[in-house]
């Protein structure tokens, strides 16, 4: 068994435990929830030290957890008198390649890093729709983006990964080196070891889009829904979208706010959306922007160091009565202490959709996602049990209403906004297997897989697959 000095002697990054002064900054997280009190944190400076951590908490029977950007509410990217594999400090990086268009990007780097280079020589990949985000685990999860309507999932842009594997292998994963690694972490998340790199498409973007937010009164609701079924049942393209959030205002009274993205100019945005801020908004915040403000208009609404949960549901169509319903009830549901709303993303699923099912790990196409978000300041038991309670009734809500639609009875929702992924038939659930219910038909495969790569499970914070 390693000790401690032979391990801390060879290791070339930073280790923080109790008795450091960064060690709180260490252990903090996006969600105050998610924080745990790990006994070593580990800031990896090179893949040599991944391998001697792996084999450090292998050998000290450590539970182990990765954190690059902290996002998880669930608390993933977290150990609990444990060793965090940390690599934001080192590996926070993203190296643009303008002719053959590809990023390399740390496993350390949050999407704004990627962004910011990459606009710069007017080249985007798909980042999610919060630029603090980290980019390994929205990526290793899927990857929706504003985007994706054009470009596919973040995971489609994959290229090659540079992996550090639970045997303390460096290896490179692709379509050609070690294939069937390279179709695990495709959706398998952190189940496979710890991606110290990523190679990503890049596609050409126009410097400045229209977008932002706008405010309007509950009471347009029923014109709002009626306006958005018909655009979203014509087929939008990959160049528009929006995403619809609804709960409480600054004053606590219900307000409807919609985030608009056109990859054009304002003129051509507006004239695209004219439907819509036809509605009259309280509030009216769009305008031609950078393309990386894109990313940044939900930061504010989601920044670190809040209780969070994520309850999440997809859907196919909007439904007025179950949007109504959730709206009245998500007022009723909120309160001082704990503050809830749920949000609807239209944003075009076509070019996600026509990846051929079992091409990769992520098996979650061609529906559209809804996510219940709750927040609140005092980091009690009491708030993330309301907040754990409300947002799975509110996305039940949400579901049903797609079922009375006759869509298929969809219970889960997208892994990165869904931690609660049951595997359920009609109101029975029939396993608790969480990673079952998310990989379906794929999961046989990565259970066989898990076998070869982690057998012994070392990685089991994200949906942790049971190996074969």
């Amino acid at each position: 068994m390693s000790t401690y000095e032979s391990f801390k002697s060879q290791f070339k990054g930073d280790l923080i435990t109790s008795g450091h002064a960064d060690y709180q900054k260490a252990i903090a997280r996006w969600a105050c929830n998610a924080e745990r009190q790990a006994k070593i944190v580990a800031y990896v400076k090179e893949p040599s030290d991944v391998a001697l951590s792996i084999a450090y908490a292998r050998d000290n029977k450590l539970p182990l957890a990765v954190h690059c950007g902290g996002h998880s509410a669930l608390g993933s990217s977290s150990a609990e008198d444990g060793l965090v594999i940390d690599l934001s400090r080192y590996f926070r990086t993203a190296r643009v390649d303008p002719e053959a268009k590809l990023v390399y990007v740390g496993g350390g780097a949050l999407w704004e890093n990627v962004e910011k280079a990459a606009i710069e020589h007017g080249l985007v990949t798909i980042a999610g729709t919060v630029s603090h985000t980290g980019v390994m685990g929205l990526l290793l999860g899927g990857g929706f983006g504003w985007l994706s309507g054009l470009h596919g999932l973040a995971v489609d842009n994959l290229v090659q990964a540079t992996m550090v594997v639970p045997d303390g292998r460096i290896l490179t994963a692709s379509e050609k080196e070690n294939p069937d690694l390279f179709w695990a972490i495709r959706g398998g998340g952190s189940n496979f070891g710890v991606c110290v790199e990523a190679v990503l498409k890049l596609h050409p973007q126009r410097r400045t889009i229209y977008t932002g937010a706008a405010v309007y009164s509950t009471d347009i609701l029923e014109e709002l829904i009626s306006r958005t079924e018909k655009w979203w049942s014509k087929g939008i393209s990959g160049k528009e979208a929006m995403i619809h959030v609804f709960g409480p205002g600054p004053d606590g009274k219900p307000v409807i706010t919609i985030m608009f993205m056109y990859n054009g100019s304002e003129a051509e945005g507006r004239a695209n959306f004219k439907d819509f801020l036809d509605l009259k908004p309280l509030v009216d915040h769009t305008a031609e922007m950078p393309y990386e403000n894109l990313n940044a208009l939900q930061n504010p609404f989601v920044d670190h160091g809040e209780g969070r949960y994520m309850k999440g549901i997809f859907f196919k169509r909007p439904d007025l009565p179950s949007i109504k319903k959730a709206l009245d009830r998500i007022v009723e549901l909120n309160t001082p202490e704990v503050l809830g709303n749920f949000v609807l993303e239209y944003i075009a699923t076509d070019k996600v959709a026509e990846v051929p099912k079992g091409t990769m790990a992520f098996s979650q196409r061609g529906a559209a996602n809804s996510v219940s978000m709750w927040n609140w300041k005092k980091d009690t038991p009491e708030n993330l049990e309301h907040a754990r309670t409300s947002g799975r009734e509110i996305a039940r809500i949400l579901a049903d209403g797609q079922v009375q639609r006759g869509e298929h009875n969809v219970q889960g929702g997208y892994g990165n906004y869904d931690h609660d992924t049951l595997h359920v038939e009609g109101e029975e659930v029939v396993s608790e297997d969480k990673a079952a219910a998310l990989y379906g038909s794929n999961y046989a495969r990565l259970q066989r897989l898990k076998k070869e790569y982690d057998p012994d499970m070392l990685f089991n914070k994200w949906f942790p697959i049971v190996p074969a």
